[in-house]
């Protein structure tokens, strides 16, 4: 599966993008459990943060206090001192080096010391992987400031400021979409690091630029480019280089390769990669696949859904594939770590001790590469894999007829591998928004059906659809929706399903729903632990 940037779900969590990419994205996100799980993790970080910041503020001479406290203990610092350069158009533009040998002494306070950021970073922070550097530049009277910076082989992390010309903390949200504004790395070959994401909290002055180096070994130099044209509401030029020296942080990361770790469990073949322990991050890469023998039942299935739909409609965000539920535990035999699993009182897979994930398709049907990062845990321990369960996107065969009109009297409802639902309104919609542009309204319409009811624990989750009408026509859905960890009278969880189309002229007499694909999940017929350690 095709998966958005950390940035893009950031920007749909927050409801930035327009409604049909809203849609888009919801869609997807229902379909793929690792995008599901960073759009939480946005979520939960976003409620999280408006609690924090309701917290009392520390007192002003706090950090002269405790570093009073630390004076002798005071290691020196070596850094690349920054250069001054001239840029275009009264931009300022400084370059900084970042330091080779890690001092906390000489950092406190700042981003990283805050709740504001994942328990990856903090202990990184604790452990000397931050840099106080203090690059600006200014245009417009107003200052873009680089304030610290956290690396490690695993990602590179810079908190930055907005400020006034007074040193006033303003907004620190950074528009990416329809402007000319870029953020870009590079390593020491000249190559663009791809995979960065941003993220800022309202009421904060801080603002995060986070870079993942997943899957990147043999990383030594990086270099951060910041070229803002447009700030604040104002146009301009804001220009900040950041060379980050990766050479000394290799030596506190470890890697153990797992490739002799293989197995097949309900059609899914599971092959582990590697385990790297980083300062900020814990990583576990491995692949999964479907079966040969799976992969062809699936392929068969795939055929027929494509000659009654066509492979356009069949194939856009169907995303069959493969993944896997486990938990990792230390050496107590105490979990933690969790992915995709089933906790008590929700209705959905979660995680414990995750930061981010990422995946990417493989060549063959149903393969994927997956890159899963846990918070380190501040006492070391030697770790065991220990698998729950397979999870399989797979064609579905299921189709129910409506009538859009009766349903204003009587809903239709239906059940499918523990889902209970009710079609409660299928109607045609117009959508009303401004854009920038010479015609500022924006019109959108479409045919929406809204659904709802209970969900069993565990059950099959809703995949793609597409909708036939009267006449034969065939729409693909865009589908978006919650799963809530609130039940219903009958004990079950309680979901909502809407589904989009965009070209329908008018609203059809009546239509056919039919299912494309659904996600299941098998637990584990047997025990299968991995050892983590040498």
């Amino acid at each position: 599966m095709n998966c958005p940037t950390a940035d893009k779900i950031s920007q749909y969590t927050d409801q930035l993008l327009t409604e049909k990419e809203q849609s888009e994205l919801k869609g997807h996100i229902a379909g793929c459990p690792s995008c599901a799980e960073v759009a939480g993790l946005f979520e939960h970080e976003a409620e999280f943060m408006k609690e924090t910041l309701q917290m009392p503020k520390l007192p002003d001479d706090f950090a002269d206090v405790i570093i009073g406290q630390l004076e002798s203990y005071r290691p020196k610092r070596k850094f690349v001192s920054g250069k001054r350069m001239a840029a275009a158009a009264a931009g300022l533009l400084l370059a900084a080096g970042i330091s080779t040998v890690p001092g906390f002494a000489d950092w406190v306070g700042g981003l990283f010391s805050s709740n504001e950021v994942d328990d990856g970073l903090r202990l990184a922070s604790q452990e000397g992987m931050a840099t106080r550097v203090d690059i600006a530049a200014t245009d417009q009277n107003t200052t873009f400031k680089i304030e610290d910076v956290v690396a490690d082989t695993s990602r590179i992390a810079l908190s930055f400021k907005v400020l006034d010309s007074n040193g006033k903390p303003l907004d620190t949200s950074i528009n990416m979409d329809d402007t000319e504004n870029r953020i870009a790395a590079y390593d020491q070959d000249g190559k663009e690091i791809d995979g960065y994401g941003m993220r800022w909290t309202e009421g904060s002055e801080y603002g995060l630029i986070e870079f993942s180096l997943r899957d990147r070994t043999g990383l030594e130099e990086v270099l951060i480019k910041v070229d803002l044209k447009e700030l604040n509401g104002k146009q301009g030029n804001w220009n900040v280089e950041v060379p980050v020296d990766l050479k000394e942080r290799q030596k506190y990361t470890s890697r153990l390769a797992l490739d002799q770790h293989s197995a097949a469990f309900n059609g899914v073949s599971i092959d582990l990669k590697e385990v790297q322990f980083a300062p900020s991050s814990n990583e576990l890469i491995y692949e999964t696949s479907f079966t040969k023998k799976e992969k062809a039942d699936v392929e068969t299935r795939i055929k027929e859904l494509e000659e009654q739909f066509g492979k356009e409609n069949v194939g856009m965000f169907s995303g069959f594939g493969t993944a896997i539920q486990y938990h990792i535990v230390d050496e107590k035999n105490e979990a933690v770590y969790k992915h995709n699993t089933f906790a008590e009182g929700q209705g959905h897979p979660s995680d414990t001790g995750w930061i981010s994930g990422s995946s990417k398709d493989l060549d063959e049907l149903g393969a994927v590469r997956w890159n899963e990062s846990f918070i380190p845990q501040k006492n070391k321990s030697s770790y065991t894999l220990v698998l729950d369960g397979v999870i399989k996107t797979l064609p579905a065969d299921f189709s129910i007829k409506i009538k859009p009109d009766d349903l204003r009297k009587k809903p239709v409802s239906f059940e499918y591998e523990g889902n209970h639902i009710t079609i409660k309104k299928a109607k045609k919609k117009n959508d009303y928004s401004l854009r920038k542009s010479l015609l500022p309204i924006q019109k959108e319409s479409y045919f929406e059906i809204e659904m709802e009811g209970g969900k069993e624990v565990p059950s099959a989750d809703f995949g793609e659809w597409v909708m036939t009408d009267d006449k034969g026509n065939v729409y693909p859905l865009f589908h978006s929706g919650s799963i809530l960890n609130e039940k219903d009278k009958n004990g079950r969880f309680k979901i909502s399903l809407d589904l989009k189309a965009y070209d329908l002229e008018k609203e059809p007499e009546e239509l056919n729903l039919h299912l494309i694909s659904v996600t299941r999940y098998y637990k584990a017929d047997e025990e299968w632990k991995v050892p983590l350690f040498k």
